[in-house]
């Protein structure tokens, strides 16, 4: 068991609920969580190992609320661009993160950017909206940085999926990816018994936050769903410029 402070397994135990919400019910509003789990670790780099398996139980929670909605189409024609990013990934975690979150938030702008000229000029759309540059940076952004989130949201509200749906392939990417991302960091020694007991104490605030979250998002109508992602897509995009 790590020896760490009060506040310390506070901070661990609201990420771990807020990331249960966001896989649940509203994507994003964790955004915090990646920060502030680096402040809690101490090192960025470990950090992302201590966060992986609660990202898991909020997706194995997400999935058994949505899978039923997921489009399994679109993870098809992503998941080919997605590998090849989380290969770019894996090779990358030997260089410095900080340079490589830079790098992924700046890419992540320019599909932002595009995504909201798209959403004000539908004829711009005509041949543009492609899954490879979604798929390449979610799949590089998750394996540095446990940062898919941006990128992927983009491309779910580019397909203009109804919220059910939106979560549903959301779930199943996610889980998908983030189980196929354990060999990598273990390799890269990035779990350790204290990180694992660490994670076995907040399971449960991950599947607290992720029934509150399936408890949400009934509540909140389509368009404020939308806007909610792109807002916090936007902020945790700067997160990564931190």
């Amino acid at each position: 068991m790590p020896d760490f402070e009060t506040w310390q397994w506070l901070a661990g135990a609201a990420c771990a609920f807020a990331i249960g919400v966001a896989k649940s019910g509203v994507p994003g509003v964790a955004i915090w969580a990646v920060p502030v789990m680096v402040l809690t670790v101490g090192d960025a780099r470990l950090a992302a190992g201590w966060l992986l398996p609660i990202l898991c139980v909020g997706d194995l929670f997400a999935v058994s609320f949505w899978r039923r909605h997921a489009d399994f189409g679109q993870l098809l024609r992503l998941m080919p661009w997605v590998v090849a990013g989380m290969a770019g990934g894996a090779a990358a975690l030997l260089l410095d993160e900080q340079v490589l979150r830079k790098i992924v938030g700046a890419i992540i702008f320019a599909m932002l950017a595009l995504h909201v000229r798209l959403r004000t000029r539908p004829e711009a759309a005509q041949g543009v909206v492609h899954p490879s540059p979604y798929g390449v940076t979610a799949g590089f952004a998750t394996t540095v940085a446990n940062a898919a989130g941006p990128a992927m949201n983009l491309y779910l509200l580019g397909m203009r999926l109804p919220k059910q749906a939106f979560l549903g392939t959301a779930a199943v990417f996610y889980l998908v990816i983030n189980l196929t991302k354990i060999p990598i960091y273990h390799w890269h020694g990035l779990f350790s018994r204290e990180s694992l007991a660490f994670d076995l104490v907040l399971a449960p605030a991950a599947a607290a936050g992720s029934l509150a979250g399936r408890w949400a998002v009934e509540r909140i109508p389509q368009r404020l769903f939308d806007a909610v992602v792109l807002t916090f897509t936007a902020v945790a995009t700067l997160l990564l410029f931190r």
